[in-house]
């Protein structure tokens, strides 16, 4: 199967399926996964919001969840998965086994700070600072 442009996508992971969305053109030079936990999601305004600076600046996206929706039910109430390390490791492991053996996909990674901002980037320009150090890393190294 190779990847396909604006698609909903469930990957499988050992007994598990995971939802995700898939945006990515005929000319993108790369794809970038955004993993969400408990508490966050694909359809988060914000993740959207970056997934979006990422596209026009010509890669491909994968915003998509650890938890299936069940999970993510029974974790709302019992904080029973959002502190699993190993099966969230596990799980972003294999979906990014599931994008590189897709065609034409390799893996390149790094981490940058935005100083001063908490995990919601809700200060002042930092969410559209996280934006542009996502498009000017990707653009370069992807490119």
């Amino acid at each position: 199967m190779s990847l396909q442009m604006g698609s909903p996508v469930r990957i499988p992971v050992g007994s598990a399926t995971l939802e995700g969305d898939l945006v990515v053109s005929a000319q993108a030079t790369g794809i970038v996964l955004f993993a969400h936990g408990s508490g966050s999601s694909r359809l988060s305004p914000r993740n959207r919001f970056v997934a979006h600076q990422l596209q026009e600046a010509g890669l491909g996206t994968l915003l998509f969840d650890l938890l299936t929706p069940a999970e993510e039910t029974v974790d709302e109430q019992t904080r029973e998965y959002r502190f699993d390390i190993e099966l969230l490791a596990r799980r972003l492991g294999h979906v990014t086994a599931w994008v590189t053996s897709q065609e034409e996909m390799k893996a390149e990674k790094a981490i940058e700070i935005v100083p001063g901002a908490t995990h919601l980037f809700s200060e002042e320009g930092a969410l559209e600072r996280v934006a542009e150090l996502a498009a000017e890393w990707f653009a370069k190294h992807l490119a």
